[in-house]
């Protein structure tokens, strides 16, 4: 049976998944900050979950390389993470308060080892981002170009609604080489 893994679930429980936060919520199946993973590791065995979703839970985070390294060492080979997020350039990244961080459509190649071909931070995790779909409004892009649409979103901000981002769980890590880095897919998403 494929254990699944919500993490930083808050209000969000989902029947039939593990469901993690670091407040003991109703329906909340484990109980851990996973802002302090690098101090105090997931309570969750190696190689066992095979599918995580990770819903507006990484903008919260002040250091994603230790969460993303726990999540690497319980996830099976191959196992995938669902990462929704509000995309960087949007007020949804900045007006909360408690967002610390912002993202864009090239930011999860840093949770894979070929990144650090120039610099070791320390993380031991490997994951490559298989797709990356950007959700935009349907009324200011339709009939536009891919080009046009990137070229917009790359220069305005507020063109993105939202990220959504497959991640691939890579066992055994490759090594960091510059090489070995592939690009994730872009969809764009007319909502």
């Amino acid at each position: 049976m494929n254990k699944k893994l919500n993490v930083g679930c808050g209000r969000n429980v989902i029947d039939g998944w593990i469901n993690l936060d670091r407040i003991a919520l109703p329906g909340v199946d484990v109980v851990a900050d996973i802002d302090s993973c690098a101090e105090h590791p997931l309570p969750i065995p190696d190689d066992y979950v095979d599918e995580f979703l990770l819903s507006h839970v990484l903008e919260h985070l002040h250091n994603p390389l230790p969460l993303m390294q726990e999540l690497h060492r319980i996830a099976v080979p191959d196992a995938l993470a669902v990462v929704r997020i509000p995309y960087g350039s949007s007020d949804d990244a900045f007006e909360d308060p408690t967002h610390v961080r912002q993202y864009f459509h090239n930011s999860f190649g840093y949770f894979s080892q070929p990144f650090y071909w120039r610099a070791d931070y320390g993380f031991r995790g490997d994951w490559h981002a298989e797709r990356v779909s950007l959700l935009l409004p349907k009324a200011d892009n339709e009939g536009l170009s891919v080009d046009e649409i990137m070229q917009k979103v790359r220069g305005l901000r507020n063109q993105v609604k939202e990220m959504i981002v497959e991640l691939r769980a890579i066992k055994p890590a490759r090594a960091p080489l510059a090489e070995l880095q592939r690009a994730p897919a872009i969809e764009l998403v007319l909502i």
